[in-house]
């Protein structure tokens, strides 16, 4: 761990080795953004397991280990569109720094001003901000289709929620309508419905490998 002294450091000097990986490595030079994409996403669901682990040994190595693969694809998507012009890393650091004090006025809020609290309250301010700087033509404009189904439903909800307009879930033979209907449950209880259900697995998987061991056609 470094001290605040050496605080950024690390930082510029990976960007100077991701600069030279993609003039002096061949296969990196040949990347774009489109080949790169499913490295992000199977770096994301890496970093996602060792959040899971984190629960279960206490050990933060692999997180810490999967943050860095993750960093790692930011700077190479930022270097590559630093080549062509598009932006620079710094572009990135300025427009997310930006965008905090914008949607986090609670904190950054001028002098004299009356910072909203509660965790509920600041979530709400968080949403209405982001649709004031982002209208939305359609309850699903801006959500990725490739969200978890679980998640998307929960995005979905919630819009529907904060518009006033909450979705009806009704007993249904449906299993798309139950499982609904659990994410609206999930919804009113502060649950977060794809971790419980990631969680689930996990404690079945894991009660599952110890009793029957390598099943036929997984070993």
């Amino acid at each position: 761990m470094t001290g605040p002294e050496s605080a950024g450091a690390p930082l510029l000097e990976f960007l100077a080795v991701m600069r030279r990986l993609r003039a002096e490595c061949d296969w990196k030079r040949a990347q774009t953004h489109r080949t790169l994409a499913r490295f992000l996403l199977e770096e994301t669901h890496e970093t996602l397991e060792a959040i899971d682990e984190l629960d279960e040994t206490g050990d933060p190595a692999h997180l810490e280990e999967e943050l860095g693969d993750l960093l790692l694809q930011v700077y190479f998507h930022a270097v590559i569109a630093e080549e062509s012009g598009a932006f620079t890393l710094d572009d990135v650091a300025r427009g997310i720094t930006a965008k905090m004090y914008r949607r986090n006025p609670h904190v950054f809020a001028p002098d004299g001003d009356q910072p909203v609290s509660g965790a509920d309250a600041i979530n709400e301010a968080w949403e209405r901000i982001k649709a004031e700087e982002k209208p939305r033509s359609s309850v699903t404009d801006g959500l990725p289709p490739g969200l978890p189904a679980l998640l998307y439903a929960d995005k979905v909800l919630g819009r529907l929620d904060r518009a006033g307009t909450p979705a009806a879930t009704t007993a249904s033979d449906d299993v798309g309508d139950r499982l609904l209907a659990l994410v609206a449950e999930a919804r009113l209880t502060g649950v977060d419905p794809e971790q419980a259900l990631r969680d689930a697995v996990r404690r079945v998987a894991v009660a599952g490998a110890a009793g029957i061991g390598s099943p036929p056609g997984l070993g």
